[in-house]
């Protein structure tokens, strides 16, 4: 299957006390966290190619450009929408937006390149 535009994928989640800008160190409040808010879109774009990919191939994320628009507090489902919006080579576009129960939470543009997995691997741990 070739990775396409339009091919979609969603992921959710409950938003748990470990989820929030106090627990993970972007903030000092109980409310979801940016960071993990970047984590499930990033899932989601994983989620809109995964069937598309060969099984010695992944994709890595370059680029997140994302704005938080509204707090979700702990207890509330939160879930991401993502859309290849573009295919150049082994790069791939997204366009995504966050809801919790209430409405959007958040929007954002993100870039993903495909990769062979174990050669990926075998160049980062050459750092070692």
């Amino acid at each position: 299957m070739e990775i396409t535009v339009g091919m979609k994928g969603s992921v959710s989640t409950l938003v748990e006390r470990e989820d929030t800008a106090a627990e993970v160190g972007s903030g000092d409040l109980l409310v979801y966290a940016t960071p993990c808010m970047a984590a499930l879109m990033e899932g989601a774009a994983c989620e809109a190619i995964a069937d598309a990919l060969d099984e010695d191939k992944t994709t890595v994320g370059t680029a997140l450009s994302l704005e938080h628009l509204s707090a979700t507090p702990v207890g509330m489902e939160v879930r991401a929408e993502a859309e290849v919006t573009a295919v150049e080579g082994k790069v791939i576009c997204f366009e995504i937006h966050a809801f919790d129960e209430a409405g959007e939470i958040g929007k954002a543009t993100h870039k993903r390149v495909l990769v062979n997995s174990q050669k990926f691997l075998d160049k980062a741990y050459s750092k070692l």
